[in-house]
């Protein structure tokens, strides 16, 4: 534990619910506690929390990386009609845990009020399927979205992709790919506290090593699980790991998030700061004193309102051109 490197301290407000958390969850995730954390993530919506919100919600069956099956779950009102704007989504979970709700209420009520059609994708983890199963799998399920876009309801010309931690990542790779496998055309992507780089290397990553939420010692963990004796070495495709990406021309907007205490926050700035230096649109915001996913544990503190009020009114503006 690097506990002499000096580090932004946590929101009061959070820091008091991290002291609740840290008897729930330990700072350091390892591969041993995989099945456990794969067990103790319970789906975050169900069908009950949909039908309230007056959603629809069919699961189909399509051909992920290599031909195998996937899942995904396409959501939308239940009184919606004509064609919307699509939202694609990659959920998160450091690559090894999670399923296609995960994280999902950070996304419907985008589809709620801007009559969106969404589709989440369920792709394959690691370490049983490493790269490139998740990131082929979650482009698979975006070119069944595009190829499917009108007859879900979808515009096919406003298809927005997002996603967040590990599924940010994933976003970022699935940006990177549309445009060098000329795919669907992207509107923009939410990249909700990404998780970009594996060569652990940042300031950021050495500040929080057994602290917080999500620390070093758990990312190390999720990109081995991803890339085994790869991580680290030259030998990393820039659509696993976007921060090496040495060319971000022609990228979609962004909005990039995450909080100022947590291991993603340098590669999250850098992320966006080479995005302008490659002319692309972004906006990034880095929350004060903000732990790794504190919107979803700590939904009710200042901070995390503060978080999803700003990323609302970036996919509110970026729908409505």
């Amino acid at each position: 534990m690097s506990v002499n490197i000096p580090r932004p301290a946590f929101d009061p407000e959070l820091e008091a619910v991290l002291a609740v958390l840290g008897d729930l969850i330990p700072p350091t995730m390892t591969a041993e506690m995989i099945p456990h954390m794969r067990q103790a993530s319970p789906s975050e919506v169900t069908d009950e929390m949909l039908r309230t919100a007056g959603l629809t919600r069919r699961d189909v069956t399509v051909p992920g990386h290599l031909g195998g099956d996937i899942t995904v779950t396409v959501i939308a009102r239940e009184d919606h009609h004509g064609l919307g704007p699509g939202i694609y989504h990659t959920h998160g979970g450091g690559m090894v845990s999670g399923d296609q709700f995960s994280g999902l209420v950070q996304v419907l009520p985008w589809v709620v009020e801007h009559d969106a059609v969404l589709v989440t994708v369920d792709y394959r983890l690691a370490p049983e399927h490493p790269d490139p199963y998740p990131i082929e799998d979650c482009y698979a399920g975006l070119l069944w979205t595009a190829e499917h876009a009108r007859e879900l309801g979808m515009d096919p010309d406003r298809l927005l992709i997002a996603g967040q931690s590990a599924g940010g990542g994933l976003t970022a790779g699935l940006a990177l790919l549309a445009r060098d496998r000329q795919g669907p055309p992207l509107l923009g992507q939410v990249l909700i506290y990404p998780m970009l780089d594996d060569r652990d290397r940042t300031v950021s990553s050495a500040q929080f090593d057994g602290a917080g939420v999500w620390d070093r010692g758990s990312n190390v963990m999720g990109w081995n699980a991803l890339l085994g004796e790869r991580r680290g070495t030259d030998d990393v495709s820039i659509y696993a790991a976007p921060a090496r990406a040495g060319d971000l021309t022609g990228l979609p907007p962004a909005f990039i998030d995450c909080g100022s205490a947590e291991v993603f926050r340098d590669e999250d700035v850098a992320y966006a700061t080479a995005l302008w230096h490659a002319g692309v649109q972004a906006e990034l915001h880095i929350w004060p004193g903000g732990f790794h996913g504190f919107d979803l544990t700590a939904p009710h503190t200042a901070l995390a309102h503060a978080m999803t009020d700003a990323r609302n009114a970036w996919v509110a503006r970026t729908l409505a051109v």
